[in-house]
């Protein structure tokens, strides 16, 4: 079938929409009618080719939710008519998969950022020649994907589509590093380096887990704001008086803390502020050198903690986190600000400098 989708070539200031074609899926697989998809900053780093090394040209895009409109061989959980949001890419079979974790599928790198399937082919072509897709199993920056039937999530048909495509990325991280990763337990403290989607999450959801102590620290004043009104209990800005205000509020340190960001000082400070076994947690490597202070770290039992989405099984998470949504205790859809899919431009660059904290692109005027 052909379909408009955003093709990320080199030279390119931000994906621009083509008409391609899309195969049919195959066994295992599902065609999704895509109604949005959230813009995430590693489409950012991707398509700029920056971190990790992807083919092109391809079809980025992986905080998709739409409506399946044809299954596969062998599909028997999902039917024409049901409303999914769709998260990462793993192969179903490894260990890790087998055991609910699939976060950490040993294939799953290769799968997420190899443009194709495991058998090296990809769904996109554009007159006869290769478009890599399956970007995270969906390459969702379209009108409709082709993506495995595992890697889709039911979800009740009076939910609005329009939201809930970065449940499958950005606040799956952040919500599930707190309440899958680290646990966190009612009186423990946190600190949140970083109060983008993936921040503001974790704000919110270590205020459902009942932590005592919740710091936002970040760069901007209006995200501060908000972290305030989701949840936190503290709010300071990034500078260079950060770590003495952070021994002011917890004095021995904190129990957690999580850091969003790629700064090398970060990473150091979000160690330091720690409580004798605290535990850093964090999801991107640190941009530019950083050596872990290893004599303290073992001396004070302190623990490095890496995180890929947010270590949680996104068909248990995700439809926990739109019960809490639909309790008023879980608002994501405040951090949301919708551009068409036309305006892809607009919307790369919003979230390019931080204008808005989430952007979703809608891809048609329907639920």
């Amino acid at each position: 079938m052909r379909i408009q989708a955003a093709v990320s070539r080199a030279g390119q200031s931000h994906p621009t929409i083509e008409e391609l074609e899309l195969e049919e899926p195959r066994a295992g697989e599902v065609l999704v009618r895509v109604v949005a998809a959230g813009i995430c900053h590693t489409d950012l780093y991707c398509h700029a080719g920056l971190g990790v090394p992807i083919p092109r040209p391809i079809v980025l895009g992986h905080e998709g939710a739409g409506v399946v409109e044809a299954v596969g061989g062998g599909v028997r959980e999902l039917a024409v008519g049901d409303h999914v949001v769709l998260s990462g890419a793993s192969c179903g079979e490894c260990p890790k998969c087998r055991a609910g974790r699939p976060t950490y599928c040993r294939d799953a790198m290769k799968l997420s950022f190899g443009g194709q399937r495991a058998d090296g082919s990809s769904p996109l072509s554009q007159g006869g020649e290769r478009v890599h897709g399956m970007f995270f199993a969906q390459s969702s920056f379209a009108t409709h994907l082709v993506a495995p039937a595992r890697s889709a999530v039911k979800v009740s048909k009076d939910l609005p589509l329009r939201l809930l495509g970065p449940l499958g990325c950005g606040i799956i991280t952040g919500a599930g590093s707190v309440l899958e990763a680290f646990r966190l337990r009612p009186g423990e403290s946190i600190v949140v380096f970083g109060v983008g989607s993936v921040g503001l999450a974790a704000v919110m959801a270590a205020r459902i887990a009942g932590a005592s102590r919740i710091v936002a620290v970040d760069v901007s004043a209006e995200r501060l704001r908000l972290a305030r009104e989701l949840g936190a209990t503290h709010a300071i800005p990034s500078d260079d008086k950060t770590a003495g205000a952070l021994r002011e509020i917890g004095c021995d340190g904190f129990t957690f803390s999580f850091n969003t960001t790629s700064a090398a000082e970060v990473f150091a400070l979000a160690a330091d502020c720690l409580a004798m076994e605290g535990t850093a947690g964090f999801v991107t490597r640190p941009r530019g050198g950083w050596t872990p202070d290893m004599a303290t770290l073992l001396a004070s039992g302190r623990k490095l903690q890496g995180i890929l989405g947010g270590s949680a099984a996104p068909k248990v998470l995700i439809p926990l986190m739109i019960d809490y949504w639909r309790e008023g205790r879980f608002p994501f859809d405040r951090l949301v600000a919708e551009f068409s899919f036309a305006q892809i431009g607009e919307a790369w660059k919003a979230c390019t400098e931080g204008a808005v904290v989430k952007p979703v692109l809608v891809m048609a005027p329907r639920p």
